[in-house]
């Protein structure tokens, strides 16, 4: 049986999964990162080093996307601190909306394409298209409407 026999669908309702062959579901390998939307990259970095210890270990400049990227390593998961560089970004609205804070949680996976056609003949909606992530690996955002709420972006080992 799927992990799962619910999810939420368009409009909050709750409703069945689609029912499709049997096969062995998608694995999740571990969580890879954990997006995290700030308006100061340096004022982080300094938090996070003062307090934890942590290091920024590199920093990623993302301009289609409107934003930089730092990212800082705590027992085998990042931290990805995601800083808008324009008021029209996604990150920007975010944190206009909601404040600073956790955006998304980031899980690897085997093969993103596999695990996209597996999730939508489960019915789960995504965000957009599967495409190449800032570091260079292949990566899709599966819809909080589908999720409980929570914004998962699936990324190619």
């Amino acid at each position: 049986m799927c992990w799962s026999k619910y999810v939420r669908g368009p409009q909050s309702a709750v409703h069945r999964l689609k029912p499709g062959k049997r096969q062995k579901p998608m694995r999740l390998e571990k969580i890879e990162h954990i997006g995290i939307a700030v308006k100061d990259l340096g004022e982080v970095s300094g938090f996070y080093k003062d307090v934890f210890g942590c290091s920024i270990s590199k920093q990623i400049d993302v301009p289609d996307m409107r934003l930089k990227i730092a990212l800082t390593d705590v027992s085998g998961v990042k931290l990805e601190f995601l800083m808008p560089t324009d008021s029209q970004s996604t990150i920007a609205k975010f944190i206009d909306k909601r404040g600073e804070g956790v955006h998304h949680i980031c899980f690897e996976v085997h093969d993103v394409d596999q695990a996209v056609e597996e999730l939508q003949e489960k019915g789960l909606e995504l965000v957009d298209k599967p495409r190449m992530g800032s570091e260079g690996k292949k990566i899709v955002f599966l819809s909080p409407k589908s999720t409980h709420g929570v914004l998962i972006e699936l990324k190619e080992r």
